[in-house]
């Protein structure tokens, strides 16, 4: 079945993420080796393709449209299928002497690995790194069952057979529109949240698994989606609540695209853990990730335990 002409190359898609991670094209220009004008101009060509606008302009830097957010989250899904292609390719060949297979939740993946791994590769040239994103239930399933070296996971449950290290802490952060009604309003009874349909993350990821066991009855979801990234945007395009990590919310706060709003006798912390078998421990490739991950929570100012 030939390709859509509207989906553009995995080159441009994998530009195109690089821009709403960095939130700059001069920046995701230099991560790419190309100039800024060569990024805008695929990034017009894909929007032509689309025939969506993907990203909004301004003074604050480039953000995804709340329908580019959605094109964005599924064209993740597409590189990360195209990259377990090549890695199996270049194993079938024998072509990968060294390895690390990490396999990370998706907070963590979406705003804390991208750094890891960069100083991975300066550090450890010859090692190459293969990050799955799943959510926390999955990362512990392929640490488990051997998939993965190393997992990272958000969240209080650590399933029996894992040895597992606080790498940091974040804390959970309900967000709305800055018009809602909440603002005014804030702070909010925990009941009410408890009854109010939300915009939340899938069964199974460490924010959700964090906001059920502190508020246990809440109503079913509005909307589910497997991003931070998909779930702001749909928050603002809805003027619908979500619950979202620190990490994840800190820029769109002070830029005022979301707000916090408080909750009465709530509050949400939780812990960034890494995860490994402790039959094969930590130790080679593994050992040297873990140490980058410790060393740049610490240095991002999130609460770490000491080694």
């Amino acid at each position: 079945m030939p390709l859509s002409p509207r989906v553009p190359e995995l080159n441009a898609l994998d530009v195109l993420l690089s821009v709403e991670r960095l939130g700059s094209m001069g920046a995701a220009g230099r991560e790419h080796g190309l100039s800024q004008q060569a990024v805008s101009a695929r990034v017009r060509t894909a929007e032509r393709l689309f025939g969506i606008k993907v990203f909004s302009r301004g003074a604050s830097g480039v953000r995804p449209t709340a329908e580019g957010a959605l094109i964005l989250e599924w064209a993740s899904h597409i590189l990360a299928t195209a990259e377990e292609l090549a890695s199996g390719v270049a194993a079938l060949r024998g072509e990968r002497q060294a390895g690390l297979t990490v396999a990370a939740s998706m907070t963590i993946a979406e705003y804390l690995v991208p750094g890891w791994t960069v100083a991975m590769r300066r550090k450890f040239p010859n090692v190459v790194t293969s990050v799955r994103l799943l959510n926390s239930s999955e990362v512990t399933a392929r640490v488990l069952s051997g998939e993965a070296d190393l997992g990272f996971v958000e969240g209080p449950d650590i399933p029996p057979g894992l040895q597992s290290r606080e790498i940091g802490r974040d804390h959970l952060v309900v967000v709305v529109p800055p018009d809602h009604h909440w603002v005014r309003r804030s702070p909010i009874p925990v009941s009410e949240l408890a009854t109010t349909p939300m915009i939340q993350r899938e069964s199974g990821s460490g924010t959700r698994t964090t906001l059920e066991n502190a508020v246990p009855h809440c109503v079913p979801p509005l909307l589910e989606l497997t991003s931070c990234t998909a779930v702001k945007a749909a928050v603002i395009a809805g003027n619908a609540p979500a619950v979202l990590s620190s990490l994840a919310v800190a820029a769109d706060l002070t830029d005022g695209r979301l707000a916090s709003v408080q909750v009465e006798g709530l509050t949400l912390p939780r812990r960034l853990s890494a995860v490994w078998d402790p039959v094969r421990g930590v130790r080679g490739a593994a050992r040297d990730f873990l140490d980058i991950a410790v060393g740049a929570t610490a240095g991002a100012g999130l609460t770490a335990q000491p080694l």
